[in-house]
């Protein structure tokens, strides 16, 4: 399970009180207006799987200092204690099981046990993890998360009817933390899918797992929110249903019996639920695990940009009437975005007639498309609109490379401006090195600038509307700015580019 931090903790006490019984008091509402969940699990239990797994480890060596081998450590016991080296899983005289990992998977170590053939030597598998997933298809196409079964050597199935299977691993997408698995079986329950788009807020939803390795296990709640953005690839369903570790991978379920979401993500301080728990989509899930299924693999398109959002200072300082789209903050050269006249500071307001809410709603926008696909990319550029044409390119490993940029040499200091930045031009080489046409370098900041976090070294490629090309002309740009208004300034530190909104100051004022 993953769980992601939580700022605040409230407990409720509650504290029931016990009335003198009165023939006159109002009865409760009937029990038929409260939600049964009976048919539900009778309906989908069968098709919740526990999953367990296990890494392959050196029963020769594990838990010896360095240098020693069994051979050193049998010598030890006999001297010192007069027995001989008690026997690990290898030897078969030591119990096996006992709870690993998240639970331990709860099953006693069963299919653990020391492979066989030449290779195994001393090798023998070890308990690793524990979650949940559902069947796919009565073909024994199982869905789960990618972090259940990370870094397992193998990977085991347990039905409801204690049948227990080794899967095969058909395909995993770390990005929408998305797997799915595969076992020799056939007529098996499999689970009808939902739309994760019609699910409202406050409906009633359950959740079936193995929590703490606990098979079949129930839980249920509302759904809390929709969309909800963790920084992660998707948008998830927020519920407020117990999740727990060993749930990861099990099915968020809605009253008609259908899977609209795979319990994923909470929010704890503790490691335990505490009242927020987050599901995939089961659109989204569906997606990947078709790709995974025919190819082995999920294939996205790119335009190689780096965004940000765009805040409400920067969307006034600017005159946009929102605070939406995805504000570009550097574009890699010769990428997409490069071809088709993208540049950072420019503000992405649409992909393919899809407005762009946030700038977290531009990468799966893109890559939802298949590479190859001709598109068109709304931009805000200097208080208009523009069309661009764009051909979507495929996502390959993320690469991560650094310019390694020469030390610019020694500025001379010049006199502060309404700003607050003093600002000297930028060597012709380093101008080629960092691919720019122009800019000039700050030098020292003070007053509005520094309030608003430039530093010695930033890059100031725009001033409002007006592109700097030079220290002189940057002066001149700044020296008829209007304190009663923000400016939105445009700085490139490093790789990244982005606009920082920015109140002159007026003559006299610090």
């Amino acid at each position: 399970m993953t769980i992601l931090p939580l700022r605040k903790f409230f407990a409720a006490a509650v504290v029931a009180v016990c009335l003198p019984f009165t023939p006159h008091v109002a009865s409760a509402a009937p029990a038929a207006n409260l939600p049964d969940f009976a048919d539900l699990v009778d309906k989908v239990g069968p098709s919740v799987v526990n999953i367990r797994t296990t890494t392959r480890v050196s029963t020769a060596q594990r838990g010896l200092p360095p240098g020693m081998d069994n051979g050193d450590m049998s010598e030890f016991f006999r001297r010192f204690f007069g027995i001989p080296l008690p026997q690990g899983p290898q030897g078969g005289q030591s119990p096996r099981g006992g709870q690993g990992g998240q639970g331990g998977g709860g099953q006693g170590g069963q299919g653990g046990g020391s492979d066989s053939g030449p290779d195994s030597g001393n090798d023998s598998e070890q308990n690793s993890g524990v979650g949940s997933g559902f069947i796919l298809s009565s073909d024994g196409y199982v869905m789960t998360n990618a972090h259940v079964i990370d870094d397992a050597d193998s990977i085991y199935v347990t039905l409801t009817d204690k049948r227990e299977f080794k899967a095969k691993l058909i395909g995993v997408d770390d990005r929408t933390d998305v797997a799915v698995v595969k076992i020799q079986a056939s007529n098996l329950p499999a689970v009808t899918m939902g739309d994760s788009n019609k699910v409202r807020v406050g409906e009633w939803v359950v959740a079936i797992g193995s929590p703490f390795g606990l098979e079949n296990t129930v839980t249920a709640g509302i759904v809390s929110a929709k969309g909800r953005d963790t920084g992660d690839y998707l948008p998830f369903i927020q519920t407020d249903v117990a999740v727990n570790p060993g749930n990861s991978g099990g099915p968020l379920i809605n009253m008609q019996g259908e899977v609209i979401g795979i319990n994923s993500q909470i929010y704890s301080r503790t490691g335990g639920f505490m009242g927020i728990s987050f599901a995939i989509p089961i659109d989204e899930a569906m997606r990947v695990a078709d790709q995974l299924k025919s190819t082995g693999k999920v294939t996205r398109g790119r335009i190689a940009v780096a965004i940000g959002e765009v805040t409400k200072d920067v969307a006034d300082s600017l005159g946009l009437p929102k605070a939406q789209g995805a504000l570009v903050s550097s574009v890699e050269p010769g990428g997409p975005a490069d071809k088709a006249g993208i540049q950072p500071g420019d503000i992405i307001q649409k992909f393919n007639g899809a407005n762009v809410e946030a700038a977290t709603d531009l990468p799966r926008m893109v890559g939802d498309t298949k590479p190859g696909t001709k598109a068109t990319i709304t931009i805000w550029r200097k208080g208009a609109t523009r069309e661009l044409p764009i051909t979507i390119a495929e996502m390959q490993t993320d690469k991560s490379t650094k310019a390694d940029l020469k030390k610019a040499p020694e500025p001379k200091p010049r006199a502060s401006n309404s700003l607050g930045l003093a600002v000297v031009d930028i060597p012709a080489d380093q101008l080629a090195q960092m691919k720019i046409k122009g800019g000039a370098m700050v030098d020292s900041v003070d007053g509005p600038a520094a309030r608003a976090g430039l530093q010695k070294g930033d890059i100031i490629l725009r001033v409002g509307d007006t592109d700097i090309t030079s220290a002189k002309q940057f002066q001149e740009v700044t020296a008829h700015l209007d304190p009663q208004k923000m400016v939105a300034v445009l700085v490139r530190r490093g790789d990244n580019t982005q606009f920082v909104p920015v109140r002159p100051r007026a003559q006299g004022q610090k």
